[in-house]
């Protein structure tokens, strides 16, 4: 049994990593840390985690052999120079740091002291993302040209309510946007599927955006990518997509084009299918996130101290180099007055 702490009990700790972590046979949720003292005795009392604390030190020291990272992105760095310090192997969430130097940093800090890196891609997990990347390197539909990555979403509205009847700003959407927009955030995911599926690196990208508000980071962006083998990747996400609708909706679409059919996967519409010249193949749906899945490849991982699967540090740094220098490259355009 692996006793793992987790670092941060804000929102992703709640409905993904702590429910996950306590189903996953082989492992143990050993402790919490979070320094806001009302946050921890929250996530404490509502999962039944009696070890919590507020000072790292104790933390690293309450008999812990790995630590999940899922504190705001600011905070990543910090938690991996105190888990390296400790001597502690890592699971941190996505994006792995807010800029490549942050990325790293963490990299090499984990590979001089001989620790495990992990980043928190768990769209990789889902049955339907294993599958399109089984069918690809199968050659199913050919020799892959074209992939379509869309997420185009309102992060929860622009607006939450004040509790008096009023509204205030959306304070989650504010933190991703001032850290770096949906790129940043949320496409990292996307960059990350595509060379996961082609197993081919990405060599050069463009980019455009769009400023709905007034953010220095587009709300809603779009990154063309090449790939070594000739393919091209577009990835489009938005945070600004019905983001002040009263009836929100969504889009997140995968589109692998090839020589020899298309596959295409939409949550909305619980599809995903294969059409091919033999014809149209319905295949299993399931929805883009797997915690689940990734911790279980975590635990194989601290068991034999090897992945073929999990996300790697240098898989974080490259989806953390691509998304960073495409925004930060469209805010020095958008402020210097030019077009996206």
């Amino acid at each position: 049994m692996k006793r793992i702490g987790l670092m941060g009990c804000g929102t992703v700790a709640h409905y993904g990593h702590i429910p996950t972590i306590l189903k996953t046979p082989g492992l143990e949720l050993s402790a919490l840390f979070d320094p806001e003292p009302e946050r921890l005795s929250a996530a404490q009392e509502k999962f039944g985690i009696e070890n919590g604390f507020t000072e790292v030190d104790a933390f690293m020291a309450s008999g812990l052999d790995a630590v999940t990272i899922t504190s705001p992105a600011p905070c990543h760095i910090l938690n991996v120079r105190d888990a390296v310090r400790h001597g502690k192997h890592m699971l941190c969430e996505k994006p792995l740091g807010l800029d490549e130097d942050e990325c790293e940093e963490m990299a090499r800090r984990a590979d001089e002291a001989g620790l495990m890196l992990f980043t928190g891609f768990d769209y990789r997990f889902s049955p339907a993302s294993l599958k399109i990347r089984e069918l690809v390197r199968a050659g199913a539909i050919g020799k892959v040209g074209s992939l379509r990555l869309i997420y185009i979403w309102n992060l929860h509205g622009k607006y939450q309510m004040d509790g008096v009847g009023g509204r205030t700003l959306n304070e989650r959407r504010v933190g991703r946007m001032q850290e770096g927009g949906p790129m940043v955030d949320c496409g990292v995911h996307q960059i990350d599927l595509a060379r996961f599926w082609l197993g081919s690196e990405v060599c050069d990208w463009q980019a455009a955006g769009a400023w709905v508000d007034e953010y220095d980071a587009p709300d809603h962006m779009y990154l063309h990518m090449d790939h070594e083998d000739g393919a091209h990747t577009m990835v489009e996400i938005s945070y600004s997509y019905c983001h002040t609708a009263k009836e929100p909706i969504s889009q997140f679409v995968y589109e692998l084009i090839g020589s020899e059919g298309v596959i295409r996967y939409d949550r909305g519409a619980k599809l995903f299918e294969m059409r091919t010249s033999r014809g149209t193949t319905k295949l299993p749906f399931s929805t883009e996130k797997n915690f689940a899945g990734m911790y279980d490849a975590f635990c194989k991982a601290l068991g034999t101290g090897v992945s073929d699967t999990l996300p790697t540090a240098q898989d974080g740094l490259v989806a953390a180099r691509i998304s960073r220098r495409a925004t930060d490259c469209l805010i020095e355009k958008h402020r210097r007055g030019g077009s996206s």
